[in-house]
C-alpha cells in the first residue's frame, strides 16, 4: 500500500508541473571597462524579460528563469572567456545573452559557446566579421552590423554638407570593423577620409593622437571609440587643443556619460541602433516602471535578446540549446502573431497551443542571414547638453 501511495504522489507531482526547471541565462557584459556606464541598464533590460516570463508561469510547465552575470570587460578576451567558462561549466547556464563588445563576443563564441553547444544572442556586438564567423548555428544578434552603420553614418554626414573627415577608431574588432565600413561607404559617396588611424583605450593623454589627426585636416572628426575611455579622451583632448568644435559619434560613443564633457559637445551628432516602433514606446514605459532608463543604448536589444531565447525554448519544448537554436529564426520572423514588450505571456501561450509568433519586441526585431538584425538607427544631435533625436533611419 505504501508503495502504491508513493507512486500516486509522484504521478500527481508530475501532472501538477513539478518537472518545471530552474532555467539560467548568462549575461556577459562589460560591467567594468570602456562601456561600463551602459551595461547596467542593458542587464536590467534582459532581466526584465526574464522576470516577465517567470511571472507568467507559462514557460515549459512553469519554469523559473534567473540570470547569472559575467564580466566581459568589453576588451579583454581572456577575461571574457574565463567568465563565460565559469557560467557555462559551473553555473550551467542554458544560453547566453551577450557578449557586448565585438572582440570578446567572438572569443566567447569560439572558445566557449561552440565547444559547449551554447546559444548566444548579443544585443550590441556589431562587427561585420561576426556575420561570417563559424558559429554552428548558435550565434544571433539583435543589433545591426556595423556594415549597415557605416552606410547610415555616411548618409548623415553627407546630408550636412560635410565632404572631408578625419577618422580615429579604438584598436579592436569593433573599432576596425566600423572604421573600415564607414571609410569605404564615405569614399564611395565622394567623401574624403584625410586620415584613418587607431587609438588605444586607457591612456591618460591623447594629445599626440589629436596632433596627428589635426595635421591631416578634415572638416570634422569621426570618433569610432568608447564613451568611457579612449573615445572620450580623444574628444576631450581635441576640444582642449581647439582642433575641432564638433564630432561624429557612432554607437559606442552614445550615452549619458559622454554628455558630462559639457556644453562644448553641443552640435556633435551621430547615430545608434534604435527604432520608433510601437514596441519601443511600450518598452520604455515598462522599463521606467522597473526603475531604469529604457532609452539607454542597447537596453531594448537586450530585452529582445533574452525574449528570443525564451520564446525559442517554448517553441522547441526544451531549454537545451541544441534543441531550440533552430527555433530562434521562427519566433523572430513572420508568419505569426506580432508580439511586443509586455506580451511575452501571450506569446508563450500561443506557442504552447501550437501557434506561431512573430516577435517584434522593443527594437523591431527582424532576423536576416547570419542570424543578425536587419536593424534601424536613431540619428541624434547634442543640443543644450542632451541627445536630441533627429530622425530614425
Amino acid at each position: 500500500m505504501k508503495k502504491l501511495l508513493l507512486t500516486a504522489a509522484a504521478t500527481s507531482l508530475i501532472a501538477s508541473g513539478a518537472l518545471a526547471e530552474d532555467i539560467k541565462l548568462g549575461i556577459i557584459f562589460g560591467f567594468t571597462g570602456p562601456i561600463e556606464s551602459l551595461t547596467g541598464p542593458m542587464a536590467a533590460g534582459a532581466e526584465l524579460a526574464m522576470a516577465e516570463v517567470t511571472e507568467s508561469g507559462l514557460l515549459l510547465d512553469g519554469s523559473n528563469v534567473t540570470s547569472v552575470r559575467g564580466d566581459s570587460t568589453c576588451i579583454d578576451s581572456a577575461a571574457a572567456t574565463t567568465a563565460a567558462e565559469r557560467i557555462v561549466t559551473s553555473d550551467r547556464v542554458n544560453a547566453i545573452v551577450g557578449g557586448d563588445c565585438s572582440g570578446v563576443t567572438g572569443a566567447i563564441l569560439q572558445n566557449v559557446a561552440r565547444p559547449n553547444g551554447i546559444v548566444m544572442v548579443s544585443p550590441s556586438a556589431t562587427s561585420p566579421a561576426l556575420s561570417t564567423a563559424e558559429d554552428d548555428g548558435l550565434f544571433f544578434r539583435t543589433a545591426p552590423s556595423d556594415a549597415r552603420e557605416g552606410q547610415v553614418m555616411t548618409e548623415v554626414i553627407m546630408e550636412k554638407g560635410i565632404k572631408s573627415v578625419a577618422l580615429t577608431y579604438t584598436n579592436n574588432d569593433y573599432g576596425k570593423g566600423l572604421a573600415d565600413s564607414f571609410a569605404a561607404a564615405f569614399e564611395a559617396a565622394g567623401g574624403e577620409v584625410t586620415i584613418n588611424t587607431s587609438h588605444e583605450d586607457g591612456k591618460a593623454d591623447y594629445s599626440a593622437e589629436v596632433g596627428a589627426l589635426s595635421s591631416a585636416g578634415g572638416e570634422i572628426l569621426v570618433v569610432a571609440g568608447y564613451l568611457d575611455q579612449g573615445g572620450r579622451g580623444i574628444v576631450q583632448a581635441a576640444l582642449d587643443a581647439g582642433a575641432w568644435e564638433r564630432f561624429v559619434l557612432p554607437g559606442g560613443m552614445i550615452g549619458d556619460n559622454i554628455l558630462t564633457i559639457g556644453e562644448d559637445l553641443n552640435g556633435s551628432f551621430g547615430q545608434v541602433a534604435g527604432t520608433d516602433s510601437p514596441g519601443m514606446g511600450t518598452y520604455t514605459e515598462i522599463a521606467t516602471g522597473a526603475g531604469f532608463d529604457g532609452t539607454s543604448p542597447f537596453t531594448p536589444e537586450s530585452y529582445d535578446a533574452a525574449a528570443l531565447i525564451m520564446l525559442a525554448m517554448q517553441a522547441a519544448g526544451s531549454s537545451a540549446s541544441a534543441d531550440f537554436k533552430d527555433k530562434i529564426f521562427d519566433v523572430a520572423n513572420a508568419p505569426g502573431e506580432k508580439i511586443f514588450p509586455g506580451e511575452l505571456a501571450k506569446a508563450l501561450q500561443i506557442l504552447a497551443d501550437g501557434g506561431d509568433v512573430d516577435y517584434v519586441g522593443a527594437s523591431a526585431v527582424e532576423l536576416i542571414g547570419g542570424g543578425e538584425s536587419a536593424g534601424s538607427y536613431r540619428e541624434v544631435e547634442v543640443k543644450d547638453g542632451a541627445f536630441e533625436t533627429i530622425q530614425y533611419r
